[in-house]
């Protein structure tokens, strides 16, 4: 459905009720993101001051919508938010054509020289050995943490090897996007705020150093390719977006794939006989990880800035002004997704909106796609009789949606 069919659909715009920073919410979403598309495909949200389109098509239409984009406004105050807003000024993420256009083909072309299929086989024994020390664990201890031991270290080594990053400093990489990625939340406290300006700080130190010793000493890695890449006019990428560009890779990359694999895994214990399709029949593990996506979105909202007005679902949208794709409850719409409130890891067609939709469509898709299923793939065939060891413990967080913790066993 294209964002013109959207605009025509029947809807209501009301204040929405729920309060993102409710434990109670935050531990069980989809029934109050059900009941607000009953509701209407488009609702203004008072505490957060913008609207949430929580339809498939309402949300699609916002991903798509060209008169709606990635308008960076500034940290504040600016003196203290220096690198923060350098990272953002300069991201790929974060701009719109002409910009947006000239850094993405520039990025493409870097990552087009092979990286992500060179990757998949050592991501596969990347992903075997990690789930060897979990199973390790398992077997000494009785249970082992999957966040500790397979979600959270995968995608950072497999970035920190795509970028090069040598491997005494990779342990630097989790903590600094661990900082940073919370400055998307509503409402932050001023100490965390405080610590993500430090994160983004000393990593970008970090990178300019990484980039200047890559542009003397090229390697075979992306940021010697994003070091030499040149557009079709000579253009290059200037040292802040190659920076933001990496910073980027890193915080999407991680904090995306730690929770569709946290998420995923979760979710499959709880559901014993998709868990036990899967044991039964390998040729399903790419669907499946389609499905952890749609399931559980590792990414609840996404926002969009209007440069003109614009209409989506009955909501005028006004220019300057804020609307957002719930990601979330998109995912569970039962006018696209059958029985969406099932996990089916044989899902077909699929087309929840995990990694975005338009210009913006997540240029690391496939990269995260073959970490989930490295990650799957392994626990299917050294873990197979999965169980959880305690209750997971969710995050706080309600736009990166996640648990701190999965502890798993062996099923009696």
């Amino acid at each position: 459905m294209d964002a013109s069919t959207a605009q025509d659909l029947p809807s209501v715009t009301v204040t929405v009720t729920f309060d993102q920073r409710d434990p109670a919410f935050i531990a069980d979403p989809y029934p109050v993101f059900a009941a607000l598309r009953e509701q209407g495909d488009v609702h203004w949200h008072e505490d957060m001051g913008i609207a949430v389109a929580v339809s498939h098509a309402a949300s699609s239409a916002v991903l798509r919508h060209r008169a709606l984009g990635r308008i960076w406004t500034d940290a504040t105050p600016l003196e203290r938010f220096g690198s923060f807003n350098l990272l953002h000024r300069n991201s790929l993420l974060e701009n719109e054509p002409p910009t947006h256009t000239r850094l993405r083909r520039l990025v493409a072309a870097a990552f087009g020289r092979g990286h992500v299929e060179r990757l998949r086989p050592w991501i596969a024994d990347l992903a075997d050995r990690l789930v060897d020390g979990l199973v390790a664990e398992v077997d000494s201890a009785g249970s082992a943490d999957l966040l500790a031991h397979v979600a959270s270290p995968l995608p950072v080594e497999v970035i920190a090897e795509l970028l090069g990053v040598p491997t005494d400093d990779r342990p630097l990489l989790q903590p600094w996007s661990n900082a940073i990625v919370k400055m998307y939340e509503y409402g932050l406290a001023e100490d965390k705020r405080d610590a993500a300006e430090r994160a983004a700080g000393e990593f970008v130190a970090y990178l300019r150093d990484l980039v200047a010793h890559r542009r003397a000493n090229p390697g075979d890695d992306l940021v010697s390719d994003l070091v030499a890449v040149t557009d079709t006019d000579g253009a290059k990428l200037t040292v802040d977006e190659l920076v933001a560009t990496a910073v980027l890779l890193l915080m999407a990359g991680h904090e995306a794939t730690v929770n569709v694999i946290g998420n995923g895994v979760r979710a499959l214990v709880d559901h014993p006989s998709e868990w036990q399709r899967l044991l039964d029949d390998p040729a399903l593990l790419p669907t499946a990880v389609e499905e952890l996506i749609r399931y559980d979105s590792p990414l609840q909202l996404f926002e969009r800035t209007a440069t003109e007005p614009v209409t989506i679902a009955g909501h005028v949208v006004e220019p300057g002004r804020k609307i957002a794709a719930l990601l979330g409850a998109a995912a569970r719409d039962p006018l696209v997704f059958a029985n969406p409130d099932v996990l089916d890891v044989g899902r077909t067609p699929n087309p929840h909106l995990g990694f975005g939709m338009g210009i913006h469509y997540c240029l690391g898709a496939p990269l995260a796609r073959i970490e989930v299923q490295a990650a799957v793939s392994s626990l299917t065939r050294k873990l197979p009789g999965i169980a959880l060891a305690a209750p997971p413990r969710q995050r706080a967080e309600f736009v990166m949606r996640g648990v701190h913790e999965l502890r798993l066993t062996r099923e009696r």
